[in-house]
């Protein structure tokens, strides 16, 4: 009677164990469904602003490019510019060296 009712007693035991584990593995299963809610939120909007500020690290990339295109542009108009005023320079100095010169003939030409 003793080996009989400690059986019992261990299905018993096992049928509630079982109910337990059960009940324990659909609370488990629905928690991490919302456990996991929060976190993908954050991994959302995390995800959102990393990508809007890659776009805007992207646009400030070109805006810098395009600075440096119009820089560059105007350092070669500027480089240009100063070589045809040096250019310009050096025929007026040839220009005037050659009027000081002719001056000076037409001078010695004349008597005193």
């Amino acid at each position: 009677e003793l080996w009989m009712s400690l059986e019992e007693h261990q299905d018993a035991l096992e049928l509630i164990m079982s109910k337990y584990r059960k009940q324990m593995l659909q609370l488990l299963q629905g928690r991490k469904g919302e456990d996991a809610e929060p976190v993908l939120k954050v991994h959302q909007d995390n995800s959102l602003e990393i990508a809007s500020q890659i776009d805007r690290i992207c646009e400030m990339g070109e805006v810098m490019r395009k600075a440096v295109q119009v820089d560059d542009d105007q350092f070669f108009k500027v480089q240009e510019k100063l070589a045809q005023l040096e250019l310009e320079n050096k025929e007026l100095r040839e220009l005037l060296s050659i009027s000081k010169e002719s001056f000076e003939v037409g001078r010695e030409d004349l008597p005193d």
